[in-house]
């Protein structure tokens, strides 16, 4: 334990030479000295081989008595006594040593070429990249997201570039779209949030994101359908358990990560309105156009997924939204486990608030009125700062959202200081130049998360 410091000490400074090697060195040779790089866990198997072989030579020079060792000795020391009579000691010894070594690269190239074409395919990467960045992202704090819909999934593909170490909480209360058909249709946990969020965990987003977001247009009962929702089912079928399907899907893509439902309970939502109406259905709320002044769900109280209690108490980074205010994220927050399990983590929390209000659900909102109403719905105070972009959107991006009721969330700075939390300033809006929408950019925000998660570490 006392030398764990130092070993800290020495990976830096030698990944530091590394990164500076790496600008005065050809690609070649760079390749041949990010293989010294620690933690590769492939060094050490190396040395451990070469013990193995030369054991099993002395072993067999044992059991025929020394013999084999006593006429290779008296061989090599006559070749090497006619190489010095021909080529001066001083010459033939460092070109013994330089085709040695020649060699020893020669083969290890050549056998990582093998190994790379058989493991990746058409691939561009070296293989000691990809096992060096598969040993960063390893090594990476233990996340939990929390959150649902298009919000969340925006997150992921940010943060699975600095931690494979991530577990994304997700709503089950959907029961719009396709999920929404084939949850009374089949009677399985709505799929969508939690198939957005594998497909951004994935290693081949792009693809995988196309194919799981594609939605048959023909055909009686398909139409409407996505691929990826069809899939989540089928696999729910063969393996009898939402559960074992999520962990199914998860290894067939391979996802940097895990993505959990909040509960196995089949929840429903429903909001008190101002104006005295009660809504039932996560879809029918925002249609209702109302301002909420209660959420809650059926049956009330629902247990918990023991999976993600156990990732919460072993969380190192606790991440709450983006998404919609009260049907993405405080579905997840109507668990008490859930909340209970949140408020008892020593660790930094955080809020990332929206950047726009969304007609229906939370008109005319600031921040402090989305951190209130968070605060209403689990009883306590379940994070330590909020996220809160810098700089509003302007133009017509502004007017086109002005014409959907929605306007950029109002940032009331004395107010969210008084709640007790601390305020991360930061430009995390991404602005789609053809539709025009605003959403968070997955790397600013992943970035300026891991950014605050250091320095609050660092004060600890």
């Amino acid at each position: 334990m006392p030398f764990s410091p130092l070993k800290r000490k020495l990976r830096k400074s030698f990944r530091f030479l590394l990164r500076e090697t790496t600008y005065i060195t050809p690609p070649r040779v760079n390749r041949w000295v990010k293989w010294l790089a620690p933690g590769l866990l492939v060094k050490r198997w190396l040395l451990l081989s070469t013990v193995g072989v030369l054991m099993v030579g002395i072993g067999a020079a044992i059991w025929f008595k020394l013999t084999p060792v006593f006429y290779t000795v008296q061989f090599l020391g006559a070749l090497l006594r006619l190489i010095s009579t021909i080529i001066p000691s001083y010459i033939s010894g460092p070109l013994g040593i330089l085709a040695g070594v020649l060699l020893i690269l020669w083969g290890q190239t050549r056998t990582l070429g093998a190994i790379t074409e058989v493991l990746m395919p058409g691939s561009g990467d070296d293989l000691v990249d990809v096992l060096m960045n598969r040993r960063r992202l390893h090594r990476g704090p233990k996340i939990v997201v929390i959150g649902g819909g298009t919000g969340l999934s925006t997150l992921l593909r940010g943060l699975k570039h600095y931690s494979a170490n991530i577990t994304a909480i997700v709503t089950v209360a959907d029961d719009g779209g396709s999920s929404g058909r084939l949850r009374r249709e089949m009677g399985i946990l709505p799929p969508g949030d939690i198939r957005n969020c594998l497909a951004a965990l994935a290693d081949e987003e792009k693809l995988l994101t196309e194919l799981f977001q594609y939605r048959f247009s023909g055909g009686s009962g398909l139409s409407g359908h996505s691929f990826g929702n069809l899939f989540l089912t089928a696999l729910n079928d063969i393996t009898g358990d939402v559960e074992q399907a999520i962990a199914a899907s998860s290894q067939v893509l391979a996802i940097r990560g895990q993505v959990l439902p909040a509960t196995l309970s089949d929840v429903r939502l429903w909001a008190e309105l101002k104006d005295g109406r009660r809504i039932e259905g996560e879809s029918s709320i925002a249609k209702a156009k109302g301002q909420i002044v209660q959420i809650g769900c059926t049956p009330a109280r629902p247990p918990a997924l023991p999976k993600a209690l156990k990732a919460i108490s072993e969380a190192d980074y606790i991440v709450i939204g983006p998404g919609s205010l009260y049907t993405s994220i405080a579905p997840n927050l109507l668990v008490p486990e859930i909340v209970a399990a949140i408020a008892q983590r020593d660790v930094p929390r955080i809020y990332v608030c929206n950047i726009m209000t969304e007609p229906g659900e939370t008109e005319d909102f600031s921040v402090s009125d989305h951190i209130r109403a968070l605060d209403q719905t689990c009883g306590c105070q379940l994070f330590d700062a909020v996220l809160v972009q810098k700089r509003s959107p302007t133009g017509e991006t502004l007017k086109l959202y002005a014409h959907e009721g929605a306007m950029p969330v109002i940032f009331d700075r004395d107010t969210i200081i008084a709640s007790g939390r601390r305020i991360v300033l930061a430009n995390v809006m991404k602005i789609d130049q053809k539709s025009g929408s605003i959403r968070h950019d997955p790397h600013r925000l992943a970035r300026v998360l891991l950014r605050w998660y250091s320095r609050t570490q660092g004060l600890r």
